[in-house]
């Protein structure tokens, strides 16, 4: 049995020392077939040039040089449909996917399941973040057919048969932890508590995240349709409220005074509206127009050790 451990990188020079010995450690006892592969996002610090005096002493490990940085949706996805292993495991390279679960991922793959992903039960985010990530979670399960876990991001061990049926999706935006739930593969989780980043930065931030976010809706729910049936909905309660004020004024003709406020609130309320709307279209648009282009999810500049 081969085992891919995949870990994407973008300027990681203080972890990949690290994170290369304690995979190696972990894997040279379990004596298993094995390699260790960084796809890396055109790095800007000293990672490219550690990962090649890596490579140069360790033949399992290796690496893809992306040409520029495709981002953190599309460099991981790419690494992992290139795999041709029994397995593959796919994990952050600022280790806060602790590498010692590495074991219970094969040890549950040896038993049957396709894909066992890891699930953060306590992490070190802000209370913001965790009441925003919490609604958001429950909105994409409200619009959803299928209905993913909540603090899973991808990280986890995947057959070849799962990678198999990802490498025939075209998607020029894969967004993984939604495209799992959806091709329909039995799914176990294995709870982790996720330690703080010792070193480095995030390259996370409020924005990034907005931008995964409305990707996720916009790709993986009926978000359009329920839109549509609002749309019905507040279009017959406008038309109910204005026959009552028209019946009203007309009853009423000398004492009834229509006033300036409804007319601002309601022109305010739907240009609020039908701007959200024209958003959701333009996002939509967005989706259809990357299809179109057709481009290649990445384009690399170099292999090394393959």
């Amino acid at each position: 049995m081969k085992i891919r451990i995949l870990t994407p990188t973008y300027n990681e020079e203080k972890n990949i020392h690290v994170l290369h010995k304690k995979i190696q450690t972990i894997m040279s006892n379990l004596n298993l077939e094995y390699e260790h592969v960084v796809i890396d996002n055109s790095s800007t610090d000293n990672t490219i040039k550690y990962i090649r005096e890596i490579a140069h002493i360790d033949k399992n490990f290796k690496a893809i040089i992306n040409n520029r940085n495709y981002g953190q949706i599309k460099s991981p996805f790419y690494g992992l449909v290139d795999s041709d292993a029994d397995a593959t495991i796919l994990m952050v390279s600022d280790l806060q996917d602790p590498i010692e679960m590495i074991p219970k991922l094969i040890d549950k793959f040896k038993k049957g399941y396709e894909i066992v992903l890891l699930q953060k039960k306590h992490n070190n985010e802000s209370f913001f973040y965790k009441i925003i990530k919490n609604n958001y979670y429950k909105l994409l399960n409200t619009l959803s057919d299928h209905s993913p876990d909540k603090n899973v991001i991808g990280s986890g061990i995947y057959s070849l048969n799962v990678v198999n049926v990802l490498k025939n999706i075209y998607d020029p935006t894969p967004y993984l932890r939604g495209m799992i739930y959806e091709i329909g593969f039995k799914i176990k989780l294995i709870p982790f508590d996720q330690p703080k980043r010792a070193k480095g930065i995030s390259k996370n931030n409020f924005f990034s995240l907005l931008d995964y976010g409305i990707l996720g809706i916009v790709k993986h729910t009926k978000l359009a349709r329920f839109l549509t049936i609002f749309g019905f909905c507040f279009s017959f309660i406008s038309l109910f409220v204005a026959l009552i004020f028209l019946f009203l004024k007309i009853l009423f003709w000398e004492s009834f005074s229509l006033g300036v406020a409804p007319i601002i609130i309601g022109l305010f309320a739907l240009s609020g509206i039908q701007m959200f709307f024209l958003g959701l279209i333009g996002e939509y648009v967005i989706v259809i127009l990357d299809y179109n282009k057709k481009l290649p999810l990445v384009m690399e500049k170099e292999r090394i050790n393959f």
